[in-house]
């Protein structure tokens, strides 16, 4: 991490290692080295978030200057939120952050909602550039992803994430006073604050008195970009012990205590849809393995 100068990681860092941990870090290194294609495709899909995000809200655009104003409208936003979920309703885009194995982990869940039994229900909407489901190892990509999102959701309304660790890793000031824009965004919301220490008081103090449960299912859904037509939903099994191993040892790489690590053989077509593929060190050096290419690496994430 000291490498990338970086404070603290993203949930789909993690999941681009699960992918490919050389394409994560030449993401790291060649910012901006996404192809046109590759880069309308990201768009489409954002579009299609935006659209159902905005099924349930307006969206506000609140000027920030500082930091402190942008993880101040994080919390604001989850402050929101916790209201609705108490009332079992549905919300999407909720921010979570929490530690893992000593690093801070941030990323945004898509959907939660209660089923008709009143479980809490994660949904994760995945959009696809071909009307079809995709492979088992970007299924595993996924389902890695929405796993380490209720790894987090869990932490932060048990109360295992508090406003130190916060601190600790993004070197935020807490007196700093907020900008005029995000105070007056929340004070629309109800709330009186002056910094972000105070914000962050309310946030926590809010999560683990607000008595939500811990979330009962994950659920993948896939979407068509250009018809918006489900494809197919994959319900995740939450394996704690398996996500922490796979934690463990894709932070033992921003840790520093080992270089980044290709694909493996059997996987090798994943080569083909890269961005890096011209200049990846473990191509160079693995050369022979071209030959091994199959049908599979057509396919487009």
């Amino acid at each position: 991490m000291e490498r990338f100068h970086l404070k603290y990681l993203y949930v789909t860092d993690l999941c681009t290692q699960n992918w490919c941990e050389l394409q994560v870090a030449y993401g790291k290194e060649l910012p901006g080295f996404l192809t046109p294609e590759k880069a309308t495709v990201l768009d489409t899909g954002a579009s299609i978030h935006l659209a159902k995000e905005l099924e349930l809200h307006d969206l506000v655009t609140v000027p920030i200057t500082t930091k402190e104003d942008a993880w101040a409208i994080k919390f604001l936003n989850i402050l929101s939120m916790i209201p609705t979920l108490q009332s079992e309703g549905c919300i999407r885009e909720f921010p979570v952050f929490g530690e893992v194995e000593g690093v801070l982990l941030v990323g945004v869940i898509d959907e939660l909602h209660y089923t008709a039994q009143g479980k809490l229900e994660l949904a994760e909407l995945k959009t696809r550039k071909r009307p079809m489901l995709p492979l088992s190892a970007q299924k595993k990509k996924d389902c890695f992803q929405v796993s380490l999102y209720k790894y987090i959701f869990d932490d932060m309304i048990q109360g295992k994430v508090t406003p130190a660790n916060l601190i600790h890793h993004t070197k935020l000031c807490p007196d700093k006073p907020l900008g005029p824009s995000v105070l007056r965004y929340a004070r629309q919301g109800g709330f009186s604050v002056k910094s972000l220490g105070d914000l962050m008081e309310l946030v926590f103090l809010s999560l683990t008195l607000s008595d939500l449960p811990v979330i009962d299912i994950l659920k993948i859904e896939y979407i068509h970009q250009e018809t918006a037509s489900v494809l197919g939903t994959e319900i995740v099994t939450f394996e704690k012990k398996e996500v922490r191993n796979k934690v463990q040892h894709y932070m033992a790489y921003w840790m520093g205590y080992r270089g980044p690590q290709g694909v493996d053989v059997e996987e090798v077509w994943k080569c083909r849809t890269c961005d890096y593929v011209d200049i990846c060190e473990w191509r160079r050096g693995n050369r022979g393995l071209s030959s091994v290419l199959g049908p599979e690496a057509k396919e487009t994430k």
